[in-house]
Order: C-alpha cells, then sequence, then structure tokens
C-alpha cells in the first residue's frame, strides 16, 4: 500500500477506519494534532470557524492542527482513510495537499 509506506516513510504510523454514504460527523475539535489521507471514497470536511470546506478523494491529505473545529460529510460511494495522531503543535498549520503533491 503506497500511501501508508508514504506516511510510514514521514515516520507516521496511520490506522484505517471507513464509513458508509451520507454518513455524518457533527462539528468537533482534538487535542491532538492529526494527518488525514483518502484511500477510495470520498469525504468533505466543514471547516466552521474558517469558513470554509475540504474535499478529499483518493489519495488527497489533510494536516489537521490540534483544536480545529471540523465536520465532516460522506460521499456517495463511501470513504476509507488512513489517519496518524501526532503530538498537538507537531504541525505547521492546517494543510490540504492533493494526490500527487505531497
Amino acid at each position: 500500500m503506497a500511501l501508508e509506506r508514504r506516511l510510514k516513510d514521514e515516520g507516521l504510523f496511520a490506522g484505517t477506519w471507513s464509513n458508509g454514504p451520507g454518513d455524518r460527523y457533527g462539528a468537533h475539535d482534538h487535542d491532538y494534532d492529526k494527518v488525514l489521507v483518502c484511500r477510495s471514497g470520498s469525504i468533505r470536511f466543514g471547516l466552521p470557524d474558517l469558513g470554509r470546506t475540504v474535499d478529499l478523494g483518493p489519495g488527497d491529505r489533510l494536516d489537521l492542527p490540534a483544536r480545529t473545529r471540523h465536520d465532516a460529510l460522506v460521499g456517495e460511494t463511501g470513504v476509507t482513510c488512513l489517519e496518524a495522531h501526532l503530538r498537538a503543535g507537531s504541525l505547521a498549520g492546517l494543510v490540504h495537499r492533493p494526490a500527487g503533491e505531497w
């Protein structure tokens, strides 16, 4: 799995999770930084405090700093993501990296 290897090469060890079409997560935040990579399907992350959204498709990555409020809506075919947790303050900031650009 190339995506897992790329994360591991950065010293990140990711777990995998999946959700079905149309599943939603309400707005929340975490006390840790996290790196999300979409393996398959799609998901839209809402960033209500920033007034924007980020769409992830296969190979796309989102670096999400601790305490960044976000919600999520899974796309019509479901989603499988890789997720690595880091100590708060490890990430330089919120960054969306399209597939092929990280």
